[in-house]
């Protein structure tokens, strides 16, 4: 072992051992690599260490070491260690049985490396998990993995149309023939014939009916039309004469030619009746 706060220091975040980690590395550099590796945290890692108990001369150990970390397996460095009364440089020695690129070592020493989870079974989704536990529910519908890997598709296609796992399972379990020969193929032609149709959101039911009118003189128009909330006229734009015949009276003018009609007739009906 080294000195107290010096030899082996184990990178973070390493898959677990197998027999093929240094496989891609040279016999000499693999055997020393396999060594270290199962060395305990402190261990004296320097050349001459471990030239006393491994068959290899100093220069040797020494190029394999180099070799070591250009695969991405080692990193040497400096740390600083302070105490309340002084500070202390130190050399520190990484070793990773996981091979690891620069970036990850550039990261590893500033200490934002996150762990990484192992072993971890993926997430599954709620079509993938129907069909997993299909069998349960029809043993003679027992699906491998990669079936439903393919029918999950159509499946969620089920979901997303508003299905509900025991509208799926209705579906794909009621009347089975016997015996089943192809459960795969007989679920598949199922959620193809069976699909329910797309169901319509309150969103979709609702018929908007919306009409957009002058802020001022509150006529209709489009809103390409109302400017800033306002139609034309309003705006002070000229309003062009309606085509027609000659004497025919502006758009505008209506409802005061039909005060001034109003009026005169109204002493003339008012002699009638007397």
């Amino acid at each position: 072992m080294a000195n107290p706060g010096y030899g082996k220091r184990s990178a973070s975040s390493q898959h677990p051992r197998t027999d093929r980690d240094f496989a891609h590395l040279p016999p000499r550099e693999a055997s020393i690599a396999a060594y270290i590796d199962r060395l305990p945290d402190g261990a004296d890692i320097s050349v001459k260490t471990l030239a006393k108990v491994l068959p290899y001369g100093q220069c040797a150990l020494r190029t394999a070491l180099n070799r070591l970390q250009d695969a991405g397996h080692l990193r040497r460095g400096s740390e600083c260690v302070a105490n309340d009364e002084v500070l202390l440089w130190v050399t520190r020695t990484f070793f990773s049985r996981t091979a690891r690129d620069d970036d990850w070592w550039a990261a590893f020493t500033r200490g934002d490396v996150p762990p990484e989870r192992r072993h971890q079974h993926p997430t599954r989704s709620r079509a993938f998990l129907l069909l997993a536990a299909l069998g349960r529910t029809a043993p003679s519908l027992t699906l491998s993995a990669a079936d439903c890997a393919a029918l999950e598709p159509q499946v969620t296609d089920w979901f997303e149309r508003g299905a509900t796992e025991a509208e799926l399972l209705h579906a794909l379990t009621d009347g089975l023939p016997t015996p089943v020969h192809h459960a795969a193929a007989l679920v598949r032609r199922r959620l193809t014939d069976k699909m329910p149709p797309e169901r319509v959101t309150p969103a979709q039911q609702r018929t908007v009916l919306r009409a957009l009118e002058c802020s001022e003189c509150r006529a209709p128009g489009s809103a390409e039309a109302l400017i800033g909330g306002r139609c034309g006229p309003c705006r002070g734009n000229p309003v062009d004469a309606p085509a027609g015949p000659a004497g025919t009276v502006p758009a505008m003018g209506v409802l005061s030619r039909m005060n001034e009609v109003r009026a005169a007739l109204t002493p003339r009906a008012e002699r009638k009746y007397r």
